[in-house]
Formats: C-alpha cells, structure tokens, sequence
C-alpha cells in the first residue's frame, strides 16, 4: 500500500479537520492518509525566484497515489506550534513510485514557501495526502483550453503533461500563460518540448507584461490575456470542451472570479462568463 494510497473524497470537513489538528506526529488524517516526512534529494533553481524540490518517497510497494488535478498539503510550525498548511501540485507524472516534484515560487513574506527556500538537500518536509477537487475523464471533451498565470501553471502542467501523452487521449488542449517577462516562464523549455513532440494535440502561447529582450519563442504576446484575445483564439462555450484556470488573485478575478476556499469554485464572473462558459464548464484550481 502506498504512502499516499487513494486521493481523499473531500467532504465539507476535511481541510478544516486537517487545521484543527495539533500534533504532528498524528497517524490519521480525518480519517484517511497519515502524515509523512519526504526527505528533498534535489534542489533546482526554475527561475530567479521559483526552484524546482525533488522529494524521495518511502521505499515501499506501490505508486505515489497521485490522481489527475491532485495535489498535496504541506505543513510545518511556526510561532510556538502555530500550525501552516499549504497545497502544491505535484509537476512529476502521477504514476510515479520513487519522488515527488514540486515547483515553488518564493513569496514574499511567504510563511511557507520562505521556509522551502531554506531547505538544504537531506532536510525534510512534512505532507499529507493526496487531495483532489476534480475528477478528470479522458475524453469526456473534444477541447480542454488552460488559462494559467505565474506559479497557477503546476496544475495545468500535471494535467496537460498527462493527457496529451497518454496513447489514448483523443482531446486537444490550449494553453495560454502569463508571466511578467520571458525570463520568468517555469517549465518553458518541457512545455516547448510537449508542444513539439504532440503539435496535433497541445498548443502553448505565453503572454509577457514586459516586452522580451529577444523574440524567436513560439507564439508570444505582450500583454495580458483578455476577453477579446479569448473569444477569438479558444473553443466557444457552444462546443463540447472544458476550461481550467489557475493564478494569483487578480487573474482569478479577471479570467472567472476567485474561490471561496479550497473546496468550494464560488460564483463564475469575469472574461469566461462573460463570453458564455457555464459554471460547469470552468474550474478553478
């Protein structure tokens, strides 16, 4: 049985179970996965401020437990035992038995990512897990369109990176992706390279707010995503197809509207309503 064997079925109770929590060592988490202590094995700067944090699984049989669109919470205690969680999706195949992958940028004054930062290989983090708020079915969808912007692109990438090569994925899938210049773009060169590898079912544009001091990537635009470029560049609400977002706060707000919570989507606003998409036809990591 795997350290992270099956993703938890979230009911209304979980995070909340999970922070209310006060001793590390606790075998159970509501009821489902235990905690377990990953030692990092390597450190990788990304970007100037995102690296990359390779954690060895235990040695035992079975997979990570990862699912599609799942992620995994870290915790550690400050202040005198005050207790921080935060959730981070794993970039490395979810079939994976031996690491974890995760791609951290550094915040400021970020209580946990502070604290990845001063990681040294051979220290250890903390993790429970997995937790997934949506079930991927292959094929469900003629078109999947990704909007991500900045760190939002861990999510994207564990789900396009998945599906388009799986032999058996039949759907195409667009992502378009915000940073603030070239420079700055994570997982450019591996999302490049699916590009490559399936040009018939994954396309990349990135969009930069500064304007890049060389040109020659593939499809870049300077400026933001925004309705008009969305109405005329990806599927219609009309068509059988699916829309994932993903970013800080006031892409959120701009793309969809923000989530409540962990668990709860909230209302649909923004671009995406605005053209038409369904509540049911976006969701917001």
């Amino acid at each position: 049985m795997s350290w992270l064997a099956g993703s938890i079925v979230l009911g209304g109770i979980a995070i909340t179970a999970y922070k209310a929590r006060r001793t590390p060592q606790s075998s159970v988490f509501n009821g489902f996965i235990s905690p377990v202590n990953l030692p990092v094995v390597k450190i990788i700067q990304e970007t100037h401020d995102t690296k990359r944090f390779v954690f060895k699984l235990p040695e035992t049989p079975g997979k990570s437990g990862l699912t599609l669109t799942s992620m995994i919470l870290a915790s550690r205690n400050i202040d005198g035992g005050k207790r921080v969680i935060r959730p981070y999706t794993p970039i490395n195949k979810i079939d994976s038995d031996d690491t974890i992958e995760l791609l951290i940028k550094h915040l400021p004054n970020g209580k946990m990512s502070g604290h990845f930062f001063n990681l040294k290989e051979g220290d250890t983090m903390q993790f429970r897990g997995p937790v997934s708020t949506y079930k991927y079915e292959q094929n469900k969808f003629d078109s999947v369109t990704l909007l991500g912007a900045g760190s939002g692109i861990t999510p994207l990438y564990q789900l396009a990176s998945n599906v388009i090569t799986s032999p058996d994925n039949n759907t195409k899938i667009k992502l378009l992706y915000g940073n603030k210049t070239i420079n700055d773009i994570p997982l450019k060169k591996e999302l490049d390279n699916l590009q490559k590898m399936h040009p018939d079912k994954f396309q990349v544009e990135y969009f930069v707010s500064e304007s890049p001091e060389k040109l020659g990537t593939n499809a870049l635009h300077v400026g933001n995503i925004n309705k008009t470029f969305l109405k005329d560049n990806i599927p219609p609400a009309t068509e059988n197809t699916q829309v994932f977002v993903c970013g800080p706060t006031g892409f959120m707000k701009a793309m969809c509207g923000d989530k409540k919570n962990l668990l709860i989507q909230g209302s649909l606003t923004g671009c995406l309503k605005e053209l038409g998409y369904s509540k049911n036809q976006v969701h917001k990591f």
